[in-house]
């Protein structure tokens, strides 16, 4: 036996799930994705990662704008699904919608929900310094996030672990834990738990003006969004002579034992002065290059000591 599916996704982060559903022998009968965006310097459109993968595996793709429209949501209960399964997705679902599936709609959240419901789970984790965080899959319901959660699996956060590279762990991980969950649903053993009222709080989409990075905080704060915003949006600093100063982005960062004044540039490693402590600068990214370590950047970009950003 198997189940209908209906696939809602749109990132690189939905299609490692997307893959493991068809791989479990589950009949993905459409895929909804976010349309095509302009992208790149020509401004191009380019599909969306799930786009891409579900056209290559020949499951027809759908890329409403809403899903608030009558005519759309007619289209989608027609499709019969036993179960949709969104990941990611980045638009709403309506009561309709959500009423649809014969079995229901079912959330992957990369959070230890109820904490950090919303948009940015896993930068927001990152940011805020938390040591674990999880990923889960959850019975969607009207609310954001809301939904009772069905089965969760936790996920250590390394002292020095990037949002990127969490957010591969965290796919990997989710993937197998939706299959696990559909192949309860299938056998009507999905238990699904309401999630606990204490302990709620948002991830609010990760705003331009927050990738500033500013010294005047503590080093553990600095590093914490440095590494939370690594590899994107990536957190910046301003440097240069008056007149031709540019953004640079840092990457990778490492919390070391000097002190100096917020800003300052403390020795020839490229180590910085904050509030309290300091960070070194590891992995950066001028505009229009390619990442790089300090030492090669400093190559071509010079930031002696004494230096203020």
């Amino acid at each position: 036996m198997s189940l209908r599916i209906i696939f809602m996704g749109t990132p690189d982060f939905a299609v490692p799930t997307l893959a493991e559903i068809i791989g479990a022998g589950h009949q993905v009968i459409a895929a909804y994705a976010q349309p095509p965006r302009a992208a790149g310097r020509g401004m191009t459109e380019r599909k969306s990662p799930v786009q891409v993968f579900a056209e290559t595996a020949g499951i027809p793709v759908l890329t409403p704008m809403s899903l608030k429209g009558a005519a759309e949501q007619e289209t989608f209960a027609a499709l019969a699904p036993d179960a949709a399964v969104v990941v990611a997705y980045g638009l709403l679902l309506p009561r309709p919608v959500l009423a649809a599936p014969r079995l229901g709609c079912f959330n992957l959240h990369a959070s230890k929900l109820p904490r950090w419901r919303g948009a940015a789970p896993i930068q927001r984790a990152v940011m805020a310094g938390d040591a674990e965080t999880a990923v889960m899959v959850m019975r969607m319901e009207a609310g954001l996030d809301t939904g009772p959660v069905c089965l969760s699996e936790p996920v250590a956060i390394g002292a020095d672990t990037t949002a990127g590279e969490l957010h591969d762990v965290l796919a990997q991980r989710g993937a197998s834990l939706m299959v696990r969950a559909l192949a309860a649903l299938e056998c009507g053993t999905l238990n699904c738990v309401a999630q606990a009222e204490a302990g709620v709080s948002h991830a609010a989409k990760i705003d331009k003006a927050e990738a500033r990075i500013d010294f005047a905080q503590d080093a553990r704060t600095v590093h914490n969004l440095i590494r939370g915003l690594s590899p994107f949006p990536g957190a910046w600093f301003e440097a240069g002579a008056p007149g031709r100063r540019e953004r640079v982005k840092v990457l990778r960062a490492s919390i070391v034992a000097s002190e100096g004044r917020p800003g300052e540039v403390l020795d020839d490693q490229l180590t910085i002065g904050c509030a309290t402590g300091a960070v070194r600068l590891i992995e950066l990214q001028r505009a229009g290059k390619k990442p790089m370590a300090a030492d090669e950047l400093l190559r071509g970009f010079p930031l002696p000591r004494g230096t203020e950003l």
